[in-house]
């Protein structure tokens, strides 16, 4: 498996609809937070589905990361190629800001 070469990566079908189910869910809720603010949705509701939002986009992230590991990382150890531990690590360091 050819992963992470030119910062592209083939996803199985099953990998790429589960990503975007999530996305279409995140996209969803972000347009439902739209809505409450237009209709002028008290605070902390619109708090509450914010904070849904973030936990949906954390999965996301979980669940790409486990995937990038799991595939590209472990390959390219495999294959002697040590800069992706730095590359992981810069990315995990942005992902915890």
């Amino acid at each position: 498996m050819d992963c992470c070469c030119h910062k592209t990566k083939e996803r199985s079908e099953d990998e790429i609809k589960k990503l975007l189910n999530r996305l279409s869910r995140i996209e969803g809720q972000i347009r439902g937070i739209r809505g409450m603010v237009e209709r002028g949705a008290y605070c902390t509701d619109i708090l509450v589905q914010s904070a849904a939002v973030t936990a949906a986009v954390n999965a996301f992230n979980k669940e790409l990361l486990a995937n990038h590991i799991r595939t590209c990382v472990a390959t390219d150890i495999r294959d002697g190629k040590d800069e992706v531990i730095d590359e992981l690590v810069e990315t995990l360091q942005k992902l915890m800001k």
